[in-house]
């Protein structure tokens, strides 16, 4: 009996393994600065955003008239979106050992500041983020962008 209940219970712990690692790969950042109205939008929910929220790839950052917000993620770039702004997580990848990755975001209105990380240093190209108009080629820098309705 002892090798049948050994099988099952790494086969357990491997399935909880496995499922504790997925979510851990779609944790993107963290949000480190929260002001006023900040919400997430994730899988069809509503998820208020105050400080160390977790951000995953695909989600959409909402801040209200009154609010702001400003997220690390984990290869230390830097997002903050002002007041009435709505920003899609379309994509983020990030390999901790080569710095490798890709970051795709876009920014559907408002304000939004970034500083890159060491994605962005490591892979020039791998940085975009689009407004309805452009899309931004992020080469290791500082910007701002705003975007109208």
């Amino acid at each position: 009996m002892k090798p049948r209940f050994s099988t099952a219970a790494a086969a357990l712990f491997c399935a909880f393994a496995a499922l504790g690692a997925t979510s851990a790969v779609a944790d993107a950042g963290r949000v480190k600065v929260s002001s006023g109205a900040v919400h997430i939008e994730r899988g069809g929910q509503r998820i208020a955003a105050p400080v160390d929220t977790v951000v995953q790839a695909s989600d959409t950052i909402v801040t209200g008239a009154n609010g702001s917000v400003g997220v690390t993620f984990v290869d230390n770039t830097r997002v903050s979106a002002g007041p009435n702004s709505v920003l899609s997580i379309n994509r983020y990848q990030f390999d901790q050992t080569t710095h490798a990755g890709t970051f795709d975001a876009t920014i559907k209105r408002g304000t939004l500041g970034v500083i890159s990380g060491k994605m962005a240093k490591a892979s020039p190209d791998a940085v975009t983020v689009r407004t309805a108009s452009l899309v931004m080629g992020v080469r290791g820098t500082e910007f701002v962008v705003h975007a109208g309705e």
